[in-house]
């Protein structure tokens, strides 16, 4: 991936990264590294999670937020801070902001969800609600900064915000040296760019793989155009890597650093967050289930290359591996739909239209085969109108927990062989 324009731009240097690392360290919560034995079954690689929804604000934002706090001039320190955020970063500027006595003014867009405006005033922070998007809540914090003469502390597309990010890429080498592939979701590059430039400046044969959603592949684009390129706007559930354009300081880095992006489709990361949290007990928002979507859907090649996986033994499994949960702020109404589309997804709740005569006994006689063969009701609800119903006749949707699609595939063949109309809702 390595870019000749990329030397024009200085980047940030594993040294910028060490001394962020001691700068930071005694503030910022040296976070898990575990195996994970269900991922690594399931990939046949050796799988370790790098806990980062584990940190005080849920999120690994606090790194770079802390290190951009902590180079200021004490001038600026006194004049104070402001950054445009939705999410991660607010938190994480307010809370730091705070903890070391700086005024941290914070611009959300006006649709920000209360929950995540109360937490970051919770946290400290002076909240202005402005724009219809984070472009224009962006827009208005640049303003601001001019007009009050506050330092800006953008959320990737800063040298000390990148080395504080890189920070831990350092706490990996130090929690398993021998690692070899590292998976890291993307949004604007600080992330990827600072752990990649702390990997391979230290061990040049460690992977770094970048992961981002497939709606918003910022950093894809950017590379095949050899510039940054802004992406129209899109809705993903991986809110906290959807970033329209890669940053100018963080592209350089992930040129030089990085081996591979893939992407992954919302299916596919909200699939991994539900797995996340029923095989592991591990919450995490979109963004941060983002590698560990890659990774259980076969998109990185050097890990699953078949051949190796032939040739692979008990006693070593594949390569080791790393995937950054990066954070865990997620709405918890997006996580009960979450929920809910996994276990659809995975057979394990199920809609039928059932067709059947409406007269007393009917349902009683239909819910007796359901019972019969181990099915839970949660749901009905009743239909004479539509859905080509018979005069006469009914229809009812029943929804049903179930032990997969083997089971569904039972429920369905008894209702056809007791002579019911039926049909499956997706």
């Amino acid at each position: 991936m390595a870019n000749p324009a990329a030397a024009s731009v200085p980047m940030v240097t594993l040294s910028q990264i060490q001394s962020a690392l001691v700068r930071v360290r005694k503030s910022i919560y040296i976070s898990p590294c575990t195996r994970s034995e269900t991922f690594s079954e399931l990939t046949g690689n050796s799988i370790y999670l790098k806990l980062e929804n584990r940190q005080r604000t849920g999120a690994y934002k606090e790194r770079g937020a802390l290190n951009k706090l902590l180079s200021l001039t004490a001038e600026e320190r006194s004049q104070g801070v402001i950054a445009a955020s939705a999410g991660n970063h607010a938190q994480a500027v307010a809370y730091h902001a705070s903890n070391l006595g700086i005024r941290a003014r914070i611009v959300m867009p006006l649709a920000t969800p209360l929950i995540k405006v109360s937490a970051t005033r919770g946290y400290g922070g002076d909240v202005v609600l402005h724009g219809a998007n984070y472009d224009e809540a962006y827009e208005e914090a640049l303003r601001l900064s001019a007009q009050e003469g506050l330092t800006f502390v953008h959320a990737f597309d800063d040298d000390a915000v990148i080395a504080g990010q890189g920070t831990l890429g350092l706490e990996l080498l130090e929690q398993h040296p021998d690692l070899e592939v590292v998976i890291v979701p993307i949004g604007g590059g600080g992330l990827i760019g600072g752990i990649g430039c702390a990997l391979k400046q230290t061990n040049p044969r460690i992977q770094v793989i970048g992961v981002q959603p497939a709606r918003l592949p910022s950093v894809k684009v950017a590379l095949s155009q050899g510039k940054p390129v802004t992406l129209p706007s899109a809705v993903t559930i991986a809110d906290g890597i959807a970033v329209r354009r890669v940053g100018v300081r963080t592209l350089p880095l992930i040129q030089k650093y990085v081996d591979d992006i893939v992407t992954v489709e919302e299916e596919e990361i909200a699939n991994a967050v539900l797995l996340l949290l029923e095989r592991e007990k591990i919450l995490a928002e979109g963004a941060g289930a983002a590698a560990l979507a890659a990774l259980v859907n076969r998109r990185i090649p050097m890990i699953h290359d078949s051949r190796a996986q032939e040739s692979r033994t008990p006693e070593k499994a594949g390569k080791k591996v790393v995937a950054i949960v990066s954070g865990g702020n997620i709405d918890v109404t997006l996580l009960a739909r979450i929920i809910e589309r996994g276990l659809v997804k995975d057979g394990r709740l199920v809609r039928l239209r059932v067709h059947l005569p409406d007269y007393p006994g009917a349902l009683h006689r239909l819910t007796g085969i359901l019972a019969e063969h181990r099915a839970n009701i949660v749901e009905t609800s009743y239909d004479r109108a539509y859905h080509n119903v018979n005069l006469g006749d009914t229809a009812i949707d029943i929804t049903m927990e179930t032990r997969g699609p083997d089971h569904i595939a039972e429920l369905i063949s008894a209702l056809g062989a007791n002579g019911y109309t039926h049909e499956r809702i997706l």
